[in-house]
């Protein structure tokens, strides 16, 4: 009870983090500390060039590609296939029901906000839709927390519960960043994209804490 409670505030408070950025983007609060942010990644001589190696440019827009939806997408229809396969069909529904509520409803906000992309430095990556929230960071956000949660769910030892975790909030902050790197987010783009996908990965916790309870109840009946 007191793990599922934590959960439900811990969603709670995604959604309000979420709504409270938003906030301070319409009203341009965000603005100067957005600018600010930004031009700390570029080169004050030339803002075409991200600071750091070129090396570093090039490894920022592979990191990216691990939100983009190509790789999304596959990374999904692997892990809810592998899931089937061996009957954890339960961790395969919540796995694809959790990346599809995040990609609509990113799309969705994304044409309710209508925020332009950054133009105060060149993009350094493609980009077709507009900024707010960043999509590439709510997928990251969404696919790979569920995908701890829901691995780490059949995972006994807690060492390797632990690993799960930290490599997928690594991913997760990787994409984030590298969205600001690459030009093509404001920082508060990047949060708002967080904040959507971390309350999906929390709302798919939420269902299989659910369900698990479900279970014993049953088994005790």
């Amino acid at each position: 009870e007191t793990r599922a409670l934590l959960i439900w505030l811990a969603c709670a408070a995604a959604i309000w983090a979420f709504f409270n950025i938003a906030g301070e983007v319409m009203e341009g609060d965000a603005d100067i500390v957005d600018q600010q942010l930004l031009l700390m990644l570029r080169r004050p001589s030339d803002l075409s060039d991200p600071i750091g190696p070129p090396w570093v440019e090039e490894a920022m827009r592979d990191i990216t590609a691990l939100g983009g939806f190509t790789f999304q997408t596959i990374a999904t229809l692997v892990a809810v296939l592998l899931f089937s396969f061996h009957g954890k069909r339960r961790q395969a529904w919540i796995l694809a029901g959790t990346v599809l509520a995040a990609q609509l409803s990113s799309e969705v906000l994304k044409t309710f906000y209508d925020r332009p992309r950054p133009s105060l430095v060149p993009h350094h990556s493609y980009v077709y839709t507009q900024s707010f929230p960043s999509g590439h960071s709510a997928l990251a956000a969404a696919v790979f927390l569920t995908l701890a949660t829901l691995i780490a769910s059949v995972e006994k030892r807690p060492s390797s519960k632990i690993l799960i975790y930290v490599l997928a909030l690594l991913v997760t902050v990787g994409v984030g960043f590298s969205r600001v790197y690459l030009g093509v987010h404001w920082p508060s783009d990047v949060l708002a994209g967080w904040s959507l996908g971390a309350t999906w990965a929390f709302g798919a916790w939420i269902v299989l804490e659910w369900m698990r309870s479900r279970d014993v109840s049953r088994e005790r009946g």
